[in-house]
């Protein structure tokens, strides 16, 4: 019965609120963990549950050692579950309404500088097909700041070499423009080595693997670790690191946040505006090396 609930929620968050399927299934989890919780305490109705019994499934969290960003993680998800199954009429009451998330100490993102992306963005050699692949997946993130969720869930369709933009139709779906550099890179995997790549005429993703399909997330982590230790890239990097790179190299040249909030699909002004305390935090490292008085 409980499973039921969960499906339920999933499936409105797949069809009315078109989340990514990263973002679908972070919920997924929160949601089978909290009903695993309930199960043990031998809780088999959502009706049956209260305050206390959320309070303390929090509070278990908490002695497992689990971060206070993970906390708050789970209580929005069980907000949006309550939230959904109230509105719904499955339940009466909403037992989240009232509760606090611990308070999260937000952490910067880390970025690349422009230099360390130049080295990374040159790794890829353009000669052969799988080059050309990976250089035209680097040089499309780095020009448009889309998620690597969204990179893997791109079709053919969904870019426009001529007209130079990229239709992003998973998650918050936008229309970002593409550079010069990366609208060549995709040209050539398109037109030299997509064609060979694929073994099904009827594939329509962009990007696909040696076997013709599909990338996945974990193929392109793998591709992008190789090219992280050929770069002699000593700091962190992971898929996510362009995108924040994008974003902080578009602001530090002078493009405004809500310009780079729209092309980064992000519904919350809020979410953006951690780039400008990166930002600052240049400023400040700038000036105390350059200022004479310091």
């Amino acid at each position: 019965m409980l499973n039921a609930y969960q499906e339920n929620f999933v499936r409105y968050l797949d069809k009315e609120r078109h989340l990514t399927l990263n973002t679908l299934s972070s919920y997924r989890r929160d949601i089978e963990h909290y009903i695993t919780y309930l199960e043990t305490r031998k809780i088999t109705t959502l009706e049956k549950t209260n305050k206390t019994i959320v309070l303390t499934y929090l509070l278990t969290l908490q002695k497992q050692g689990r971060a206070a960003s993970t906390i708050s993680r789970h209580l929005a998800s069980l907000r949006s579950f309550y939230g959904y199954l109230n509105r719904s009429g499955m339940i009466k009451t909403d037992p989240t309404l009232g509760l606090e998330a611990p308070k999260v100490e937000k952490k910067l993102p880390k970025v690349l500088s422009t230099g360390e992306v130049e080295k990374l963005l040159e790794q890829p050699d353009g000669e052969d097909i799988k080059g050309m692949r990976d250089k035209a997946m680097l040089e499309l993130l780095y020009a448009t700041g889309i998620r690597v969720s969204e990179l893997i869930l791109l079709d053919i369709d969904d870019i426009n070499i001529s007209m130079g933009f990229l239709k992003c139709q998973s998650g918050r779906g936008r229309v970002i423009p593409l550079g010069s550099l990366a609208m060549s890179a995709c040209a050539d995997y398109i037109q030299q080595a997509r064609n060979v790549m694929i073994k099904d005429d009827k594939e329509r993703a962009l990007f696909v693997n040696c076997n013709g399909r599909r990338l996945t997330r974990q193929g392109f982590w793998k591709i992008i670790k190789q090219y992280k230790l050929k770069a002699n890239i000593t700091g962190e990097l992971t898929p996510h690191t362009l995108r924040h790179s994008f974003a902080t190299h578009l602001l530090e040249n002078g493009a405004d946040l809500r310009s780079i909030q729209e092309m980064l699909g992000h519904s919350d002004i809020s979410s953006t505006q951690v780039y400008s305390q990166l930002l600052k935090n240049k400023i400040k490292e700038v000036y105390s090396k350059a200022h004479p008085r310091a």
